[in-house]
């Protein structure tokens, strides 16, 4: 029997509890501990279905939060999708260690925000790993590591779905591992000796930069799509929020005034590009404190041009 301490935030926390718990022969959760600032309703059910202390904290690195912990006697921590920066302290205060699930293909992909950094970057698949916190960022040994397939117009949100399942696949499965005492850890150096770090979007990322291609501009609007806060843009003095693009098969590479709209079909507007054409298929206009309307099929006038916010 493995005892675990769980630190959580979300859907992906939430579902993969009720993988923990399907295995009562192997494990046992002693407390749940979510993010402060949130304190995620939903396990907060969790903590009374299952009878045991949800345990919020400003900061899991004070000494009077580990020792408190140290009466359950937690074989080991478990992290996801929390948010404090853990320290040498709180990482060792289990003797199978701490462990997070992450997002991202490590070592891509370290930090913030990694499903909508990998639809940005064109990326054909995303990573979800389980690996052991070290005190740097993502950076500590991989025990399991699975891929999840992207297509070509996959948004923000069917990212998201798959990963919530997907990290509560893939704790599951480490934590058997880590049960079972077969766990094989990989160091990050092996897969890659420098990976790469992601730094956090934030307020004014949103804003669409309209010299790029095509492939570039379709994977920044799916990218930020909802629940995101979408791709934004200026037409006739009013900000827009791009919902959904598509690729035109075959459109020619030509020179022409970026960001003009040089086409209308049934679905809605073609964009120019900094290589070939773009087909906008729905916007919402942004009203005041940032709210985005209804949305709908744009079908501007040949001639008009977007600007950058």
């Amino acid at each position: 029997m493995i005892t675990i301490g769980y630190f959580g935030d979300g859907p992906w926390a939430s579902l993969a509890i009720s993988h923990i718990v399907a295995q009562p022969d192997k494990f046992k959760i002693a407390f749940i501990t979510p993010r402060f600032d949130t304190q995620d309703p939903e396990l907060k059910k969790w903590a009374d279905k299952l009878n045991i202390p949800f345990l919020p904290h400003a900061n899991i690195n004070a000494p009077d939060f580990i020792e408190g912990i140290a009466q359950f006697n937690c074989d080991v921590l478990v992290s996801m999708s929390f948010n404090q920066i853990l320290k040498k302290d709180i990482i060792s205060a289990a003797p199978l260690g701490f462990i997070n699930c992450h997002a991202g293909a490590l070592p891509f992909y370290r930090g913030r925000n990694p499903l909508n950094w990998a639809l940005i970057n064109g990326e054909t698949e995303f990573g979800v790993t389980v690996h052991y916190i070290d005190e740097g960022i993502d950076t500590g040994d991989i025990i399991t590591q699975n891929m999840m397939p992207i297509t070509q117009n996959d948004t923000y949100a069917d990212l998201l779905n798959k990963a919530h399942n997907a990290c509560a696949d893939t704790l599951i499965e480490a934590l058997n591992d880590v049960a079972d005492n077969n766990v094989n850890p990989k160091k990050q150096t092996d897969i890659h000796p420098v990976g790469f770090y992601c730094g956090r979007r934030r307020i004014g990322d949103e804003n669409i930069l309209l010299n790029q291609s095509s492939q570039d501009l379709h994977n920044f609007i799916r990218a930020i799509s909802q629940p995101g806060p979408c791709a934004r843009a200026i037409i006739d003095n009013n900000e827009i929020a791009i919902l959904e693009s598509r690729l035109i098969a075959d459109a020619p590479v030509y020179k022409a005034k970026i960001g003009e709209i040089v086409g209308r079909t049934a679905e809605g507007i073609i964009l120019k590009t900094a290589d070939t054409t773009l087909l906008i298929t729905k916007v919402a206009f942004i009203k005041e404190n940032d709210h985005i309307e209804e949305p709908f099929m744009p079908q501007w006038p040949i001639g008009k041009r977007l600007q950058e916010k």
